[in-house]
């Protein structure tokens, strides 16, 4: 399945699955979101689903993980066959028919993970005991379509969400668009008519199909403090009816910043702020919370919470100060990043500064760390026998971040000598303290992809290889 709209419609299935008894497993990938954005726990989340939704699978499971200790690093297809596919095959035979749901497969970040996937699964069809359907949801792109391309027509069925009648689409569009502001009118005690008939044409039209550009311009509406008379004209007033789908989103987006944010006094320091902090939020490779987010980029929170409160209609704030901010749609993140569709230079973000930018943040979050830095009580203590607010006292989740993903913003960035200088004295100075900080927050695995990495690609003259070896030998 591919189209606008595919997330909401696999979470809704999901969750009628799950009622019904019938939901097996599900998965949604995330692009820059940690764990679901890459396939490395794919399988893995999957094979702990299915041994809760399949009792009969637990035993084969268990004992799959005792014989393959190191199974958790193995590949995609020993994965799949060791923890799935085999308890499936010897499974006692089962009636009822279960679904596997899997969402958004074109945000893992590896394009030959995503085909290997596809094989891996269409061997779902062979079993003999145990009836699994997978459904499955993605955006039409190329690395996709590759895999099914290998794939016997037997195997799959596709349903394309733009071949859905036009018509049907804009009825529910239409109805969206009445119900919505219908409310806003009861609530703001509007006359009569308002919106008319042509209005909700009108915007029914400048969607041309696309719920996220109806579900945009609703949040912006109803979360002008003024009413939302203004800016509905503002919307109505931003394209013409005869653009393209992409250019009315293009056109909602850059309406809206320009009065969520250029309507504020200061207007020119609110869009450097906004730069700064959305521009983060949109190359971050995982989502933090507000304050968290404010003490990676060193500013005060109140500049990241006023940035964000004039920004709902794009950006999910979430009023649990806990939880994560994240943008509502990737569109807008596609928007920012591409300089021919966001016209007004102000909100455009430059993805190789900004990654630049957070490499030297998370570097001077890293200088921080020390040798014994949770203060343990002696050597070959246990991670599990730590207080897990330990060690989130001692490395916050922003430092636990700069550990993480310092490389990754350096490699796509657009370094200069100076940040291979600040490599080079992180190297020689806070080398083994980073080590220290992965092992507490259990990411010693990806840290040691990180050091292969950092031999291979800095220079010769850095002499990444000779200080590795020197730290870790002395």
């Amino acid at each position: 399945m591919a189209g606008t709209g595919k997330s909401t419609i696999s979470r809704t299935i999901a969750r009628e699955l799950a009622e019904k008894k019938r939901l097996a497993a599900s998965f949604f990938f995330t692009r820059g979101k940690k764990d679901i954005s890459h396939s490395r726990k794919f399988f893995t989340t999957i094979a702990a689903q299915l041994a809760i939704s399949l009792p009969v699978l637990r035993v084969s499971i268990s004992d799959a993980i005792n014989n393959n200790a190191d199974i958790f690093q193995q590949g995609l297809r020993e994965q799949w066959s060791q923890l799935i596919l085999n308890p499936l095959k010897n499974a006692p035979t089962q009636s009822i028919q279960l679904v596997v749901v899997i969402d958004a497969l074109d945000e893992c970040d590896s394009m030959q993970d995503i085909q290997l996937i596809l094989l891996l699964l269409a061997e779902a069809k062979d079993l003999a005991t145990v009836r699994i359907k997978i459904f499955l949801t993605s955006r039409p792109e190329i690395p996709i379509f590759d895999g099914f391309r290998q794939l016997s027509g037997e195997a799959y069925q596709d349903f394309i969400l733009h071949n859905v009648p036009l018509d049907t689409v804009n009825a529910d569009i239409s109805t969206f668009f009445v119900q919505k502001l219908s409310s806003l009118k009861a609530k703001h005690g509007l006359g009569t008519p308002w919106p008319d008939e042509q209005t909700i044409v009108q915007l029914v039209e400048r969607a041309a199909g696309l719920f996220i550009y109806a579900a945009t311009t609703i949040r912006f509406i109803q979360d002008d403090i003024d009413g939302p008379e203004e800016p509905l004209s503002l919307v109505l007033s931003a394209t013409k009816s005869s653009l393209s789908a992409t250019e009315h989103l293009d056109g909602i987006y850059t309406i809206l910043l320009q009065h969520s944010v250029l309507g504020q006094r200061g207007y020119q320091e609110c869009a450097g702020r906004f730069r700064q902090v959305v521009g983060s939020i949109v190359v971050m490779f995982n989502t933090m919370p507000a304050r968290n987010l404010a003490q990676l980029l060193q500013i005060l929170p109140k500049m990241v919470s006023s940035t964000l409160d004039s920004l709902r209609s794009v950006v999910n704030v979430p009023g649990d100060e806990t939880q994560a901010v994240r943008l509502f749609h990737l569109s807008f993140r596609d928007f920012l990043l591409d300089s021919q569709r966001c016209s007004d230079s102000r909100f455009q973000i430059d993805e190789k500064e900004r990654h630049t930018s957070l490499f030297q943040k998370c570097m001077e979050h890293i200088s921080q760390l020390q040798e014994n830095i949770c203060d343990l009580w002696g050597p070959g203590v246990l991670i599990t026998e730590i207080p897990d607010d330990t060690i989130q006292k001692s490395i916050p989740p922003h430092v636990q971040y700069a550990c993480r993903y310092w490389l990754d913003h350096w490699r796509l960035g657009n370094p200069g000598e100076q940040d291979v200088g600040i490599i080079r004295q992180f190297l020689e100075q806070h080398f083994l303290h980073w080590l220290e900080g992965l092992s507490l927050i259990g990411e010693v695995p990806n840290g040691a992809h990180m050091i292969i990495a950092l031999e291979e690609i800095l220079p010769v003259s850095c002499n990444a290889h000779y200080f590795i070896q020197r730290i870790v030998l002395t």
